[in-house]
């Protein structure tokens, strides 16, 4: 399947796609958005109801996380114990900082995933936690969108027509050196 084909079936499937967005986002994927900014340049989507669907599986991915934090408390995490440590020394940074971590949080992989959990751990009020995730995902979704879109426009015009798979390929690398720095980033946090 090439990536014509690909993209003829993004645009024969918009709706089902869109959801597809918004469960990747949903579940922390920052290649999902990246991706579909892509496919909205190349017209295979739509710019505003991508950038919909990355918001709205960001928001209620990070509610879920922090409803169950907070219904549960930390004995959800009884039988990984390596794992409950970690989110309990997160809930406490967040306890300090949650001003700006609400604003760095989703971008290195893997911490987001966890760190709705430690939100709810947090003593952060919920209302707060529901107003700064909303503005944060807002950024979030427009930014990762974006870039794929702006990541395709520049490749097509540098690289022209025939390059879209060379284009994608690049997209492929930036994203395993985000992945790359993301993990040296936890494992620096995970270390203080």
């Amino acid at each position: 399947m090439d990536l014509q084909q690909i993209l003829d079936l993004v645009r024969d499937n918009g709706n089902a796609v869109y959801t597809l967005v918004a469960t990747g986002a949903f579940w922390n994927s920052m290649l999902m958005p990246l991706f579909a900014g892509y496919a909205v340049q190349l017209g295979a989507l739509e710019y505003w109801p991508t950038v919909a669907a990355v918001f709205a599986g960001g928001v209620v991915g990070d509610e879920v996380r922090f409803w169950l934090a907070r219904r549960f408390g930390p004995q959800l995490f009884d039988s990984m114990p390596r794992l409950r440590n970690g989110i309990e020394r997160a809930a406490r940074v967040v306890d300090k900082h949650h001003w700006w971590m609400m604003f760095v949080y989703r971008y290195p992989h893997g911490i987001r995933g966890l760190a709705g959990f430690a939100f709810g751990l947090s003593t952060m009020p919920r209302g707060r936690f529901l107003a700064l995730n909303l503005v944060s995902a807002a950024i979030w979704s427009n930014l990762l969108v974006g870039i794929g879109y702006g990541f395709a426009h520049v490749s097509d015009k540098a690289l022209g027509e025939t390059a879209t798979t060379t284009a994608l390929g690049l997209l492929v690398v930036f994203m395993a050196l985000a992945w790359y720095l993301s993990k040296r980033l936890e494992a620096s946090i995970e270390k203080s």
